[in-house]
């Protein structure tokens, strides 16, 4: 089979494209035949060496999949050779085929194209655990989302809008805030203008949001809890803005907030089945019309390291995907 390798630690454009052998079939696995498979930023972290999970050399990048299931393991229940799934698998995904543990797989409808399969996984996993379960996001309540021309902040504003908030969104490209509005933003931000700590209060009436959804950190974060609710939820899903913020507890008692980590990956592993309701949402939604991810840019195996550096360049809007036919 064809794979993405990953042969030493550098930039994207050491990796290679080689035949390699198929990767073994366990038990507990399925063999997935890769149709396409979704570009995220641990994918560059990972080539670098700057990635908490360290695979052995040669390695194939790539955390989520879609594809359809070609064997089955001795042990493997509950699926079938032609089930059409999709499964974060961590690494290996830049390559024609995967195997995977059973428990991790999400059967993905007929209705779903793969590019938006392969999309939906990490993304789309990580805001509806954040927002529902995390953040207890209720109907008419005001959401904020950081970050929402990327992956996770896009996939926020959409199922924000889906669950019935109404949705904020900051970034600092106003073509790329336009995007946020088609998909369910009232109100865009462009924190480049000046403080959007101010601005929030003016369109909530000087309360303040209910929940912030914040993958960037740094002053993002010191912002939004001048800009909270009394009650309110600011959920860390991350610092893509490259700085951890030091929280002033005070501001957290003067509004009565909550301060919640939001870590998809490990609820993944410790509560698959919550996981699979999570995603069976998400699916209805999708055939609802209320979700539909967004994918910028798309590339085949052998355009992974142009695939990544679009990424680092922040030339993409919701995801990029890489197409394995």
């Amino acid at each position: 089979m064809r794979a993405v390798l990953c042969k030493a630690y550098g930039p994207p454009e050491s990796l290679v494209v080689e035949e390699v052998d198929p990767p073994g079939l366990y038990d507990t696995g399925v063999r997935i035949r890769v149709h396409a498979a979704g570009v995220n930023f641990p994918d560059v972290l990972m080539i670098k060496g700057e990635y908490q999970f360290k695979p052995p050399f040669p390695f194939s990048p790539g955390g989520e999949v879609a594809g359809e299931i070609t064997e089955v393991g001795a042990s493997a229940d509950g699926f079938s050779v032609g089930d059409r799934v999709l499964c974060v698998v961590g690494a290996g995904g830049f390559a024609e085929e995967v195997v995977a543990p059973a428990q991790s797989l999400m059967r993905v409808p007929d209705s779903m194209d793969w590019v938006s399969a392969a999309a939906l996984g990490m993304t789309y996993g990580t805001s509806v655990y954040a927002l529902a379960d995390r953040g207890r996001l209720a109907e008419g309540e005001w959401l904020l989302v950081h970050g929402a021309s990327g992956g996770v902040g896009l996939s926020a504003v959409e199922i924000g809008k889906a669950m019935g908030a109404r949705v904020i969104a900051t970034g600092g490209d106003d073509e790329k805030l336009k995007v946020a509005a088609d998909r369910g933003a009232e109100h865009v931000i462009n924190y480049r203008e000046g403080p959007f700590k101010d601005a929030v209060k003016e369109i909530t009436g000087g309360k303040g949001a209910d929940v912030i959804y914040d993958p960037v950190g740094g002053d993002v974060a010191l912002q939004s809890l001048r800009c909270i609710n009394w009650n309110g939820r600011f959920l860390v899903i991350g610092f893509a803005g490259g700085e951890i913020p030091e929280i002033p507890a005070n501001l957290v008692l003067l509004k009565s907030c909550e301060i919640v980590g939001v870590f998809w990956g490990s609820y993944a592993m410790q509560w698959p089945d919550s996981v699979r309701a999570d995603f069976d949402r998400l699916f209805a939604w999708f055939e609802e019309g209320k979700i539909a991810p967004h994918v910028s840019h798309t590339f085949p195996l052998e355009g992974a390291s142009d695939a990544l550096y679009a990424l680092i360049n922040r030339e993409v809007v919701g995801k990029a995907v890489i197409t394995v036919d």
